[in-house]
Formats: C-alpha cells, sequence, structure tokens
C-alpha cells in the first residue's frame, strides 16, 4: 500500500536508461529530479535492470539525496538492493562533491571565502552520526594546508588532546587553526567542555604563536562561530 506521508508514495514506473541519459546530455542535470540523479548513478554499479524503483525507496528511507550519499557505509551494505558496486559508486560522488567544496575554498584565504567554508563543512559534518573534531590548519596568509580529522568519538563526546594539535601544527608549519566538530543532536550550542577545550587549544597554541581564529560547531541546518557569537 502506497504511504502519501512518503517524497514517492509509489516506486514506479520503471524508467529506461537510454532516455535518462539523453535527457541528461541534452537538458543539463538541473533537468533531473534527485531520484533520476541517484537512478543513474546506480546504473554505474548495477549493469542491468531497473535502478528507479530502488533510488526512489532510497531517498524514502533516507530522506533525501543528499541523506542517501551521506549514510553510513555498513547501513548502506545493509541495505536490501545494494551491494558492494553500488555503495562504493554512492560514496565516491560524495567524496568528489567534497574534495571539489574544499578544492574552492584552498584558491583563497579561509577568511575571505567564509560562506564557502561553512558550506564545505556543512556538507562535511552536518549528517555524521557521531562527533567529529576537524581541524583546519593555515599558514600565515590564512590559506588552508590542510583539513585533518584530529579525533572521532560517540555521539556527544570526542576526546581532543591540545598538546596534539599543536604538535601537528608545528608539523605542518601553520601558523593559525581553525577548530570544527559537530553536534551529531543538530543543536550547535557549546557545551561547557567544548568552550574549555576551545580556551586550553588557544592557550596551548599562544604559547607557540599558533592563532585559533575560531571554533565552529556544525549542526543540523544550524552553525555556530565561537568568534561571531563572542565566545573567542
Amino acid at each position: 500500500m502506497a504511504n502519501p506521508a512518503l517524497p514517492f508514495p509509489s516506486t514506479g514506473p520503471h524508467g529506461h536508461r537510454a532516455r535518462m541519459r539523453d535527457k541528461l546530455l541534452e537538458r543539463g542535470p538541473d533537468a533531473l529530479a534527485d531520484y533520476e540523479m541517484l537512478e543513474m548513478l546506480l546504473f554505474l554499479a548495477i549493469p542491468k535492470g531497473d535502478t528507479k524503483p530502488l533510488a526512489k525507496a532510497l531517498i524514502n528511507r533516507f530522506g533525501s539525496f543528499a541523506n542517501v550519499l551521506a549514510a553510513p557505509q555498513q547501513v548502506l551494505l545493509d541495505t536490501r538492493g545494494l551491494g558492494q558496486h553500488s555503495v562504493a559508486a554512492l560514496k565516491l560522488v560524495q567524496a568528489a562533491a567534497l574534495r571539489l567544496a574544499r578544492a574552492e575554498v584552498m584558491e583563497a584565504p579561509v577568511l575571505n571565502k567564509w560562506d564557502r567554508l561553512i558550506d564545505y563543512l556543512t556538507a562535511a559534518l552536518a549528517r555524521e552520526t557521531t562527533e567529529q573534531v576537524r581541524i583546519l590548519f593555515l599558514d600565515t596568509k590564512n590559506r588552508l594546508i590542510a583539513d585533518e580529522a584530529q579525533a572521532r568519538g560517540t555521539v556527544n563526546h570526542t576526546p581532543v588532546y591540545p598538546r596534539e594539535v599543536v604538535r601537528r601544527a608545528l608539523e605542518l608549519h601553520a601558523t593559525a587553526l581553525i577548530l570544527v566538530h559537530n553536534h551529531p543532536s543538530g543543536d550547535p550550542t557549546p557545551s561547557r567542555a567544548d568552550i574549555e577545550m576551545t580556551q586550553e587549544i588557544r592557550t596551548a597554541g599562544a604559547v607557540m604563536s599558533i592563532v585559533v581564529h575560531d571554533h565552529i560547531i556544525i549542526g543540523k541546518g544550524r552553525v555556530l562561530s565561537f568568534r561571531q557569537g563572542g565566545l573567542l
């Protein structure tokens, strides 16, 4: 029975691969709905058969095209209809999108491309189901040297050690950094531990002339900047 609450109450009728390719090449990607993009992506991993029902079923389950790409690998592997080839294709597209966004951030001082930086960090972290701390290491002109995952934790805690952050900055010859982490709850309001950790890293970095420009917390649809919020 169809469920009208889902984005696609029905997963039919079946589509045709040649027609979809022609639509993409003749009218451009903007002519494709999200489920059609996912359908075509699955073409790459599933040589035969109609992938439209699977594409619609995936969006029904995960809520959006973006959520399908960002779903945990094991969850996708455990999903009926998907296998190693199709999951690899999904994760490859996700990685390509993040690398493209990161490349745009690296072209100029990150403080001059704040909106693009936030877009990239949101794409990278907003859909993570566990907390992750990333460090953006910057040079003397505030250009991005490296973007590294410093630690991963549970749904509400990630251990971060100021000494390790400063050590890595020195290895990269970074003179500044931006702390970034996500709140899987979706609420970017900083905890007392977030504030204390930021101050500890700021104090440790100051000893070695390493500046902490900001600490950004990524929620779901909301972002908090320590500097803009007067916390740094």
